[in-house]
């Protein structure tokens, strides 16, 4: 997709090269064990959740626990609005948190909808310490089963893979904005091996493994693969020049949806769009553009 390497920058201080030069002796003793750990830090999101757990959520947000797969997922909904708005769930991206999301869904509140930001797996006040992209999209049908269905939904970065793969699997909404989609794994898996120095045989196996354990093919998960499936009239955004998530992504999305818009920014970078007055206007106009629908 690009010859650039998001994972390369993280590996580069002296803390990571020591994990990388770890990683790389494993596997050249053990595979199996190599493997194991790799996957391990992988699946951890970085930086952890101390900092998101720390910040105060202002009010009129108020937090719900739903019970998630022996633990809980984090629900935000605002004690202010009356009820039978039309409904839209906003998710995150990896190493993220709901309260990103929050300059948005105040404006799609100031607007008339009725906003819920989760926090997925392992993030934010969520449970867990480790996820992967598969039990987002677990999570993302669990939320869904309690307050669903969505007149839309707002997705960024993994979350908008995450979101993207839900959609084609039936998750009910009526529209969809997808910001900043991020790179499908198989992309990511090559990228952390080239970054630690293993080379694309760690890369295979941590795949493999991922999909024997969950039971899916990370094929499914692609963009050629999920613009065929996704069905909602759906607005993209994506930064031109977004050096963690290349835009080459999006637009093949783009080129197999039925109802698809692509909103292409410049400077916003990876999040600075979460938070762009214009974005937020995109997004909300996409939303209204017709009668939300109260049963999907």
């Amino acid at each position: 997709m690009t010859t650039h390497n998001p994972a390369a920058a993280f590996y580069a201080s002296p803390a990571a090269r020591g994990v990388a030069a770890l990683l790389r002796g494993l596997h050249r003793v053990s595979p199996d064990l190599g493997t194991r750990v790799a996957l391990g830090l992988f699946f951890t999101p970085m930086p952890t959740k101390w900092l998101a757990r720390s910040r105060a959520v202002p009010r009129p947000w108020v937090q719900t626990r739903l019970p998630f797969e022996g633990g809980h997922i984090s629900v935000w909904q605002r004690g202010d609005l009356e009820p039978g708005r039309p409904k839209v769930l906003l998710t995150h991206g990896w190493a993220g948190d709901a309260q990103q999301m929050r300059p948005l869904a105040d404006t799609l509140a100031a607007a008339g909808f009725e906003p819920l930001l989760l926090d997925l797996p392992a993030h934010g006040r969520s449970g867990g310490w480790r996820s992967n992209l598969l039990q987002w999209v677990r999570a993302l049908f669990a939320v869904t089963a309690r307050f669903g269905p969505w007149d839309g939904v707002v997705a960024h970065s993994l979350g908008a893979l995450g979101m993207a793969h839900a959609l084609a699997r039936g998750l009910p909404a009526r529209r969809a904005a997808l910001l900043a989609l991020a790179p499908p794994p198989a992309q990511f898996l090559s990228w952390f091996a080239q970054a630690v120095g293993t080379g694309e045989s760690l890369a295979q196996r941590m795949s493999g493994h991922v999909e024997r354990r969950e039971g899916v093919s990370l094929a499914l998960f692609e963009p050629a693969w999920l613009g065929e499936r996704v069905t909602q009239p759906t607005l993209i955004v994506h930064d031109r020049g977004d050096t963690t998530a290349p835009l080459a992504g999006s637009e093949t999305l783009l080129a197999g949806l039925t109802a698809g818009r692509l909103h292409a920014t410049e400077g916003l970078g990876h999040r600075r769009l979460l938070s762009d007055p214009a974005v937020m206007q995109q997004v909300l106009g996409h939303l209204s553009s017709t009668p939300a629908l109260r049963a999907i």
